[in-house]
C-alpha cells in the first residue's frame, strides 16, 4: 500500500464504526496531510474496543514509517549535564526518544486525550503509539476498577514508539495557589515513575514536564521539584540515564538554569 492508501484504509475502517464523521470526511481532499490529520482525530475520539487485525497491521506499517521519517533519537548519544553523568536535558519530541520508557502526563481515566488533534503530551503519545495503547490502558483500568490516583504511575507497552514502554502518571491540577500538597503530589509522580522503572528492570527513561500544560502547575516551580526529586532518587538507584525532555524555549531556559548548563 502507498501512504495515501494506508490512510484511506484506516480512515474507512474507523468511519464504519463512527459514521457520524462521514460528512467531515467528504469535505477533505482525497489525499495529503489533511487526510492524515483527520485520521489522527478519528483515532483520538475512538472509544476502546476490538478492531480487525488487518487494521492494526496497516496502522503499524504507517506509524512505523512515520517514526523512521521523524528519526529516532538515541538517548545514549546525548551529552549528560555537566557534573551529572546520568541526567540529560533535551528539547524535542518525546515520541522520538529510544529510552526504555517515556513518561506520559495522563488524566485520571488513563485512556489518553479524546480531544481530536489536541497538542497535549497525552494525545501526542497515544497518536504515535497507536490504538493498542488505549486498549491496554482500558484493560488496565477495568482491572483496577477506579480512576488512577494523582501521584501514582502505571506501565504499558510502547507499541509503535521507539521506547519499549510508557509510564503513565497523573499530576496535580492547579486551580489557584500551589499548595504544599500539590508539590508533594508532583514529586510523587516523579518518584513513582522512577521506582516503577527500576522495579521493571529498565535502565533509562525520559520525563515530560508533568502537570505544566493544561494542569497549570507553574513551570519554574515544577522544574525545581522535578530536578530535586530525580537527583535525590539517583543517589541510591541503579538507573543509568534520566532525560528531561522539554517542550518550548521557556522550559529549556528554566531547566538549564536549574541544572547549571
Amino acid at each position: 500500500m502507498t501512504r495515501d492508501e494506508q490512510i484511506g484504509f484506516l480512515t474507512d475502517t474507523l468511519l464504519e464504526e463512527m459514521p457520524q464523521y462521514r460528512r467531515e470526511a467528504k469535505r477533505l481532499p482525497e489525499s495529503g496531510e489533511e487526510r492524515r490529520f483527520f485520521l489522527r482525530c478519528l483515532m483520538n475520539v475512538r472509544e476502546p474496543g476490538a478492531l480487525p487485525s488487518r487494521y492494526f497491521e496497516v496502522q503499524d506499517e504507517l506509524l512505523s514509517q512515520e517514526r523512521e521519517e521523524k528519526g529516532v533519537v538515541s538517548s545514549a548519544a546525548m551529552p549528560a549535564v555537566p557534573g551529572e553523568p546520568r541526567i540529560v536535558l533535551w528539547q524535542g519530541d518525546i515520541t522520538r526518544l529510544d529510552t526504555d520508557a517515556i513518561v506520559n502526563a495522563a488524566n485520571s481515566q488513563l485512556l489518553g486525550c479524546f480531544r481530536p488533534g489536541h497538542n497535549c503530551i497525552d494525545n501526542v503519545i497515544h497518536s504515535a503509539a497507536g490504538l493498542q495503547l488505549r486498549e491496554e490502558c482500558a484493560a488496565l483500568m477495568r482491572r483496577q476498577g477506579h480512576e488512577e490516583p494523582t501521584g501514582c504511575a502505571k506501565i504499558t507497552g510502547g507499541y509503535n514508539l521507539p521506547a519499549k514502554y510508557v509510564l503513565h502518571t497523573v499530576g496535580p491540577i492547579i486551580s489557584g495557589e500551589v499548595t504544599e500538597e500539590d508539590g508533594w503530589l508532583l514529586a510523587s509522580c516523579y518518584r513513582s515513575c522512577l521506582t516503577l522503572a527500576e522495579e521493571k528492570g529498565l535502565r533509562s527513561l525520559a520525563f515530560c514536564c508533568i502537570s505544566t500544560g493544561v494542569f497549570r502547575f507553574p513551570k519554574e516551580e515544577a522544574a525545581q521539584i522535578a530536578v530535586a526529586t530525580v537527583r535525590d532518587y539517583l543517589r541510591s538507584s541503579s538507573l543509568e540515564r534520566v532525560v528531561f525532555c522539554v517542550h518550548g524555549d521557556e522550559n529549556l531556559r528554566i531547566y538549564r538554569g536549574i541544572l547549571g548548563e
